[in-house]
């Protein structure tokens, strides 16, 4: 069939060979376009501006032709005539052409071939035959911003511009493009647009007749030509032809709604008689559109049911179901003439042909109209139409398009039944109508899809499994390859074949599936871009470089042949690429992720980001599928001063404020985050109605559970302490003690007063500061913000009750205290305790401001105010600086009521009998319902509307009757209904309860629930004249004061009790928001009662305990609680009673004056003091804190208490503090009534220039009673080390210096000649060491070798009195004698360091030396040296935590080598012999002088150098002259730091870490050397540093270092020192730099399990690390946290053992994992549970080898714990399974 060959391209062929977006494929389409005017202004034209644009283009092209040529330019008329094969149109509809024509293959066939010559030719629509001036029935099938897509029959596609769809849309467009050239100067149509939608103009699904305007073929090049076909649907060209005579009934027009009446809609049917109108009633408008939602332009295709008598109003019908009735009527039989036979219309055809191509008939006996082989029914039903339709019968068809190009006016029609009812093809699924491509998806693949019937040249119909629709696959789409021809009884797409086939599309006009049997679109992931998902991965090509004015803007990446992706710039990478284009090439192959989808632009955004590809998080696609707490990666698209804008996937995105960028403070984002970095974030809040969400940076298990305790228990009103970490600009940063958590406190809350009064505050207070007694004003536990406040004002508020924190508290003409929040033109805004703000108005404040700029008012000043009115239903509640009257009450209640309670009856009373407010009388007995129970009160419900409150000193009659005392009211539930008393009306002035008569216009009762007021008799109300000294009352806490608890013992009554006075277990006091709760019951006594000043006091103290207080009634030894009421640094003031009062000072607060601190104590603690002495006359007492006498303690007392002068005696030696620095000397206090004076000649043994400066107030000295005067209270002292010890050596002098003598001392200066070496112990003795003398070698750089301060150990080599001048030696070679004498155990030998001198024999003149200094020396073990040694340096080389050092008898046997010996190291190499174990080391007795004679024999000019790898280093010397030969070595720079720890000289230990890390040289070998002076370093900070010092240190050591290694070996530092929470905090960064290491997360897991006993901590850990991990460590890491199940004490094992099944379930043949689990098993010791395992392991499929390893185990394990039975079992399932075996192999 000729007809239906087309070489022409279809949508459908279209989409996969090339996806644009709809601007950008319908060239022909005069749509809006940036660099075209709007639209023609006026109307003058009817062509479009793209077609006005290429006409002036063409006459351009033909005058620079002519010019250049001189040659006529060529017409275009032929063009318009040809199709894309260049054949013309045939003008002879019964004569068909017999040229031959090109098949899809190229070749010719003749047209005999396809379809037989006829009378009337049976074609359908074509391309080529659709030429403008066509008329054709379409459906809409998209609605795009500038166009809408009409789908026309055998698989055509038109697009109706913008402009073309009726007049009322037009002049809409072109006013929207004036209003925005004028407001723009007419630059670019973006936005010209945006306020039309053509939603409401047509709707997806409506039937209309279109014009078409023009087909245009548009090439690209190497391509194939596209067809476009531009349709009209303006009445005015879809009537076209029309006359008045021509509408006739039952004849359809298309029509647009010019006007909405009330009836219905008055219709334009563009014809020429603009007379001619057409009404649609409301009824007719059938379901498309409501009658409310019409709109002026929409456009609708009508049946005519009637016109008027005159003939100018045409009664029209929408309604399909109206229009689509044609069986017995509704069609159209008779016209005036041929032209009322449009597209859309209904006829009776007579049938004159019937063929297997279709059906041919006649209109009105004239009329020429076909059905082709689709429209038939033929394609869908399968049956032959012969069989169907016969010559000669009456059918009903409904016309689909014209042929104006045919001579003879010939007509299109369809008979398919959808078409016939203009309705949407459906399928019956259960009582319902589904959608083709609901069942059916396109791009879907069918498995099987049978051939029904075979075209010849054109495709092959084929069954999808769908019922009554098929499918058709296009010739050229049957295979890759070209298929010449197709048969329906031979080939491979004969009839009945199955084929795996794909959908490409659905014609809703033709009812059919468009598929392709092809296998490269079978392949191809995605045919559309509906395909794919937002979020998903996808691999394409590198397809063109995106070039803008800044440079490249982005990368086209093509997905499949038809679909690419825009990447833009700032997704190319996860840095900024300063040249993309040198890493972006064409053809280069990335895998991206699908950032978002414009389906109505056809646009793709991906990513090339490796963060956001590699991102296992859940894909952020939609606000209604995410929750708070949910993380995942996001892009930063903006950065404001207060956050940043993040950027997720599709629509959706986030707001980050600046405060939840990072956990420190950040000023400003743009300093630290740049647009387009990825940041993970998690949810704080969302709102997916308003598409809003709140996410933060935080990570919120970074935010421990105990931080998050204290947040939650850290309430409004609270007091606080904390330390002062930042400040800035108008704000201070406090860090609070004991949780941790981080707390603002603005300049304007640091004081009361004016803003230069907060300033001038704020500038006094420094970071590091400690602040006291602050008061929390809000807290935000989302957002972790606590607000403090110091205003004096706020905190005497919320003691006093005054201070509202929620709106529960409020009730009106309540007086209430806050600050200014912000000040509007209209009001103030008052902000009070958790957030809780007011407003109050301008009219109601004080009088005299309302002139003044913002009230004379501003921000975060104090005011007072009273609750004007309250709003329930809004949470809102007014205040007044004004006083409010009681009639001014009254007329507000009585307003009120009109307004609210007209008539005040009861609506639903609980107790059922109230009819009336009336009723609650005063005395009434009732039943109430609680609403909500709080602390202090119940809210009840006495009928709807009408409120009360039960006060909790209303609900018990006794003590007894409370269950919980520190919850009275928690027995109670809500909707609970309660017998009750009223007692009045509420009164929230003054907490109290007022008569009946004063209720307003809302009262909220008063009442009581006591079972005592449950009865008729007379109420009794109490009140403070009732309460008599001395009586007993149940008390409940209202609130909590610093140093007092209020009371309640009625609505009406309240007191206070004194925090000395709450219990008379002390240690209750020391918390008592804990211990005494508000609402929490006390039982107390009436201490003291003033009616006339409203004042009541009591205790809920014993009564013997509670009696008042006064200086009389104390005694000496009384031990008595006591309340801290002030700390300085010298004393401690406390609190007795309301009266009496005292100080504690440094001698009488411990028995070791080493702890004495009073900063220990805080203000408001309570402690135990004695009372240590009385003074009645001057009314003074002494107290004592000391353990020895308020808790009688056995413990020694290392500072007795001097009671007097005359229990102290000469030669006693005290201690005490300095009193006070005179000119005279100095005052020792040592008691309260006893100071000891010291002159200044006995405060040393040497001279002190500046001797003041050397003693302060309050410091702690050691002194000798050196006389005592009993009678004139004197006491004179010494600090005199001479007078202090008995064991006391003079210094040294220069007479007593002698030639070798050997001595110890310190570099005093170092010359490029020698060093100056003082004389430890001496009177400032120094002499010279010749550089000469200083080593064996010469000695270039003296400066090299020493510093000032090296301590070293020199030998006299000259002495000369006379000048005061000694010569000393430093060589190695002078020290021989000793080193010889320290081998061989002479405990003599080894020189007294401390002491600064050491005596040996002198080999020149043969002297020996007095034993008498000698026997003086304090001699070490040098076994001890060795092990003290060899510890400090294992703590500084930073070994693990189990790292075994030997024990005392290991090292003495096994390390007999003497000398310094650190880290653990043998300084001999291993090369000393192994026999000086028979060396004895006698320290206890005296070698006799032969003996000395006898070692002496060695020649003593030996250089004996080497003898220092033996003995180890013993001075600075040695470890310098050792670090000469080995630079390197990390061991003696750990042992010389050791060395300078052993002598308290930590400063020193710090130069030399820093001396090796500069001379350690960097290389591969030398590394590790580095590495362990970097970890000693970070051990010394840790232990002697402090925080800042150590985070120096280690920022240093992570640039010289791996930074993971750095932070693993801080926090084992951390871990063994017992600083968990730093381990901890620097664990939590571990996790996050690092944590593509397993190793990391395992640690943290470790660490949580074992040290910190939190296991829920660490399980949490393992999710969150599988996300970050590769997918090759998931199940190692999933296997070594199971592990931790079952070695921790802190661990579940059968949780373990879940694990471990989960893995072995999933990975079966991992042998590891079941030897793992085997070896927790065994060593768990469940003997049932390993059997089991054992079982399960040996019955899987295991090769031989593996089985019998697992077999040999397990009878290991059986002859270990079990018997014999066991084993045998064992042999025999090896046996079966070795049978098993054999039978399998054969």
């Amino acid at each position: 069939m000729p007809s239906l060959k087309r070489k022409s391209e279809t949508e459908s062929e279209a989409l996969l060979k090339k996806q644009k977006s709809s601007q950008s494929t319908r060239s022909g389409v005069s749509i809006l376009k940036d660099e075209e005017p709007a639209f023609p202004r006026g109307g003058a034209s009817v062509l479009t501006p793209l077609e006005h644009k290429q006409i002036q283009i063409r006459a351009k092209q033909d005058v620079l032709f002519e010019q250049s040529t001189g040659k006529k330019a060529r017409t275009y008329d032929s063009e318009d005539e040809e199709n894309e094969d260049g054949e013309h149109f045939e003008k002879a509809p019964g004569k068909p052409k017999t040229k031959r024509k090109l098949t899809a293959s190229g070749k010719r066939q003749q047209a005999s071939d396809t379809a037989p010559e006829t009378g009337v030719k049976i074609e359908g629509l074509s391309y080529k035959r659709l030429v403008p001036g066509s008329m054709v029935l379409g459906q809409v099938v998209q609605i795009n911003r500038y166009d809408i897509a009409l789908t026309l029959p055998n698989n055509l596609t038109g697009y109706i511009p913008i402009t073309s769809i009726s007049d009322k849309v037009t002049e809409a467009v072109e006013a929207l493009a004036a209003a925005d050239d004028a407001s723009s100067g007419g630059e670019g149509d973006e936005h010209s647009t945006h306020e039309l939608d053509l939603k409401s103009i047509v709707a997806v699904g409506q039937y209309l007749r279109a014009y078409v305007s023009s087909t245009n073929d548009s090439t690209g090049s190497g391509a194939r030509g596209r067809k476009h076909v531009e349709l009209s649907i303006n009445p005015k060209q879809a009537n076209y032809g029309l006359k008045r005579n021509d509408l006739v009934v039952n004849s359809m027009v298309q029509a647009v709604v010019s006007s909405v009446e009330d009836h219905g809609v008055v219709m334009s049917l563009g014809l020429e008689d603009t007379t001619i109108r057409g009404f649609m009633s409301s009824k007719e408008i059938g379901d498309i559109r409501k009658h409310a939602d019409l709109t002026e332009g929409a456009v609708y295709l009508c049946l005519i049911t009637g016109l008027s008598s005159n003939g100018n109003i045409i009664k029209l019908s929408a309604n399909p179901e109206r229009i689509g009735n044609v069986k017995k009527s509704h069609f159209l039989i008779d016209a005036p003439n041929v032209d009322c036979f449009l597209p859309g219309t209904a006829v009776e055809v007579l049938v004159s042909e019937v063929s297997t191509f279709g059906l041919a008939g006649k209109v009105m006996g004239l009329l020429d109209v076909t059905a082709d082989v689709i429209h038939s029914g033929a394609a869908a039903s399968g049956k032959p139409l012969e069989k169907k339709y016969s010559v000669g019968t009456k059918i009903k068809g409904r016309v689909l398009c014209t042929f104006p190009a045919y001579e003879e006016k010939k007509l299109g029609i369809s008979l398919l039944d959808h078409i016939m009812e203009l309705t949407l093809p459906t399928l019956p699924s259960d009582d319902q109508y589904l959608s083709p491509t609901t069942t059916l998806p396109l791009s879907s693949i069918v498995e099987q899809a049978r051939v029904a019937r075979v075209v010849p040249g054109f495709g092959v119909f084929v069954d999808l499994g769908v019922k009554s629709i098929r499918g058709f696959v296009h010739i050229s789409h049957l295979s890759d390859k070209k298929v010449e021809t197709i048969s329906d009884a031979t080939g491979p797409y004969k009839v009945g074949t199955i084929h795996r086939a794909r959908i490409l599309n659905y014609n809703s006009v033709d009812g059919l599936f468009l598929a392709s049997f092809e296998q490269s679109i079978l392949d191809v992931p995605f045919l559309r871009l509906e395909d794919i998902e937002v979020g998903q991965i996808v691999k394409g090509k590198v397809s063109k470089l995106v070039v803008n004015a800044a440079g490249i803007g982005g990368v086209l990446v093509s997905v499949t042949g038809s679909i690419s992706g825009l990447v833009p710039e700032m997704h190319l990478a996860d840095v900024h690429l300063q040249h993309p284009e040198k890493r972006f090439r064409e053809g280069l192959s990335v895998t991206a992720r699908v950032l978002s989808i414009d389906l109505e632009r056809r646009l793709m955004r991906l990513t090339l980001k490796k963060s956001l590809v590699n991102s296992d998080a859940t894909v952020w696609s939609s606000y209604h599928k995410l929750a708070v707490g949910m993380q995942a990666p996001g892009t930063l698209i903006n950065i404001l001063p207060t956050g940043a804008v993040v950027q997720f996937y599709g629509n959706v995105r986030g707001f980050l404020p600046v405060s939840h960028m990072s956990e420190s403070y950040i000023k400003d984002p743009k300093q630290h985050f740049r647009v387009g970095q990825v940041v993970n974030v998690n949810i704080t809040s969302i709102d997916d109605a308003e598409n809003r969400m709140i996410v933060s940076c935080r990570d919120p298990k970074s935010f421990g559970i105990l931080q998050q305790k204290e947040l939650a228990e850290l309430k409004p009103g609270a007091k606080v302490d904390g330390t002062v970490s930042e400040k800035t600009a108008d704000e201070i940063i406090v860090e609070l003690n004991d949780s941790g958590l981080r707390a603002y406190l603005l300049f304007e809350h640091l004081v009361d007063g004016s803003a230069v009064k907060c300033l001038a505050a704020a500038k006094k207070v420094r970071v590091g500061q400690g602040l006291q007694n602050l008061m929390v004003i809000s807290k935000n536990e989302i957002k972790r913000i606590i607000r403090l406040t110091n205003k004096p004002s706020l905190i005497r508020a919320h003691q006093s009750g005054r201070l509202p924190a929620s709106f529960e508290e409020l009730t009106v003409g309540q007086e209430v205290f806050g600050f200014v929040k912000n000040i509007i033109a209209t009001g103030i805004f008052v902000q009070f305790a958790g957030d809780l703000t007011g407003f109050l108005p301008a009219k109601y404040l004080e009088d005299g401001v309302s002139g003044s700029p913002d009230f004379g008012m501003r921000k975060q000043q104090s005011i007072s105010a009273r609750v004007q009115s309250i709003h329930y239903s809004q949470n809102r509640f007014s205040l007044t600086q004004k006083p409010v009257s009681t009639n001014d009450d009254a007329k507000h209640s009585n307003s009120a009521a009109e307004l609210q309670l007209p008539d005040r009856a009861l609506s639903n009373p609980i107790d059922g009998t109230s009819a009336s407010v009336d009723d609650f009388s005063l005395g009434k007995l009732t039943k109430v319902k609680i609403v909500s129970v709080k602390e202090t009160q119940m809210n009840v419900q006495l009928a709807d509307g009408i409120q009360g409150r039960v006060d909790v000193s209303q609900v018990f009659d006794s003590w007894e009757d409370i269950k919980d005392r520190k919850h009275p009211l928690k027995s109670f539930n809500t909707k609970q209904i309660l017998p009750a008393r009223v007692l009045g009306v509420h009164d929230s002035r003054n907490h109290r309860f007022l008569p009946i008569t004063h209720s307003n216009k809302a009262p909220v009762f008063e009442l009581s629930v006591k079972p005592a007021d449950q009865t008729e008799a007379e109420l009794d109300t109490l009140t403070l004249e009732k309460v008599q000294q001395d009586s007993s009352w149940l008390v409940f806490v209202n609130n909590i004061a610093d140093d007092c608890l209020w009371v309640s013992l009625s609505p009406n009554v309240r007191g206070r009790i004194r925090i000395m006075d709450v219990s008379d277990d002390v240690s209750l006091l020391a918390d008592l928001a804990n211990n005494f709760p508000i609402g929490s019951a006390l039982r107390a006594r009436v201490l003291h009662v003033d009616p006339a000043k409203n004042w009541l006091d009591l205790s809920a103290r014993s009564r013997a305990s509670s009696v008042a207080m006064t200086l009389k009634d104390l005694s000496i030894g009384m031990v008595l609680p006591s309340r801290v009421t002030k700390v300085t640094e010298r004393y401690i003031m406390v609190q007795l009673s309301e009266q009496l009062s005292a100080p504690v000072h440094l001698v009488d607060m411990v028995d070791d004056y080493d702890a004495a601190n009073p900063t220990v104590y805080q203000k408001n603690q309570t402690v135990r003091v004695c009372v240590s002495d009385i003074d009645l006359p001057n009314k003074k007492i002494t107290l004592s804190t000391r353990p020895s006498k308020v808790l009688s303690s056995s413990l020694p007392v290392k500072d007795p208490e001097v009671t007097s002068v005359a229990q102290l005696k000469v030669n006693d030696v005290v201690r005490g503090f300095i009193k006070n620095v005179a000119d005279n000397g100095i005052f020792v206090t040592l008691s309260n009534n006893v100071t000891g004076h010291v002159r200044v000649t006995d405060l040393s043994d040497s001279f002190i220039k500046d001797w003041k400066s050397n003693f302060q107030v309050d410091q702690l000295v050691t002194g000798k009673i050196v006389a005592v005067d009993p009678l004139l209270q004197h006491i004179q002292m010494s600090l005199k080390q001479s007078v202090l010890s008995n064991d006391y050596l003079p210094p040294l002098t220069y007479a007593d210096v002698v030639v070798g003598q050997i001595v110890t001392g310190k570099i005093r200066k170092v010359e490029d000649f020698g060093v100056f070496i003082v004389v430890d112990n001496s009177a400032n003795v120094s002499g010279l060491c010749h550089r000469s003398e200083i080593a064996e070698e010469r000695v270039d750089n003296v400066r090299g070798l020493y510093e000032e301060g090296d301590m070293v150990k020199a030998k006299v080599l000259k002495v000369d009195l006379e000048k005061r001048r000694i010569s000393f030696g430093l060589k190695a070679s002078y020290f021989a004698v000793q080193d010889a004498d320290s081998d061989s155990g002479d405990g003599d030998g080894d020189g007294d360091i401390s002491g600064g001198i050491q005596f040996v024999d002198d080999s020149d003149n043969g002297s020996e030396i007095s034993e008498t200094r000698t026997a003086q020396t304090d001699l070490r073990h040098v076994e001890d040296v060795q092990y003290n040694n060899n510890v400090t340096a294992s703590r500084y080389l930073g070994e693990d935590i189990d790292m075994k050092i030997p024990n005392d008898a290991t090292s003495k046997t096994e390390q007999p080598t003497q000398g310094l010996n650190t880290g653990g190291f043998d300084w001999s190499g291993g090369m000393t012999d192994t026999n000086q174990e028979g060396i004895q080391s006698d320290t206890d007795g005296e070698l006799s002088p032969q003996k000395k004679k006898k070692r002496r024999k060695p020649e003593p000019k030996i250089d004996k150098t080497g003898d220092l790898d033996t003995n180890g280093p013993q001075s600075v010397a040695d470890f310098e002259r050792l670090l000469l030969g080995q630079p390197n070595s990390s061991f003696l720079w750990l042992s010389y730091m050791a060395f300078e720890l052993q002598l308290s000289e930590v400063s020193k230990a710090r130069g030399i870490a820093e001396r090796a890390i500069r001379t350690i040289n960097l290389g591969q070998d030398t590394d590790s050397e580095l590495l362990n002076v970097w970890v000693a370093y970070l051990n010394l900070e840790n232990t002697y540093g402090t925080d800042e010092t150590i985070e120096e240190i280690f920022k240093r050591a992570c640039e010289y270092n791996d930074p993971e290694e750095m932070h693993s070996r801080l926090a084992s530092i951390y871990i063994q020192s017992g600083k968990n929470e730093k381990a901890e905090a620097l664990l939590q960064v571990m996790v996050k730099r690092f944590s593509q290491d397993p190793k990391v997360w395992l640690n943290h897991a470790s660490f949580l399990f074992d040290t910190v006993a939190a296991p829920q901590r660490a399980r949490d850990l393992l999710p969150r690390a599988l996300q970050s991990l590769l997918k090759h460590h998931h199940v190692d890491l999933t296997s070594k946290f199971a592990q931790l199940e079952f070695r921790s004490a802190n661990g579940d094992a059968e949780r373990g053992r879940t694990i471990f099944e989960g893995l072995l379930s999933t990975f079966p043949k991992r042998l590891d994992l079941w030897n793992v689990m085997l070896d927790l098993e065994i060593k768990a010791g469940d003997k049932d549970q390993v059997r089991q395992l054992f079982g399960r392991v040996t019955s899987s499929k295991l090769k031989a080898k593996k089985a019998k390893y697992f077999f040999k185990r397990w009878l290991e394990y059986e002859e270990k714990e079990g018997d014999a039975q066991s084993c045998e079992k064992v042999k025999a399932r090896a046996a079966e399974y070795v049978r098993q075996l054999g039978a399998d192999k054969s």
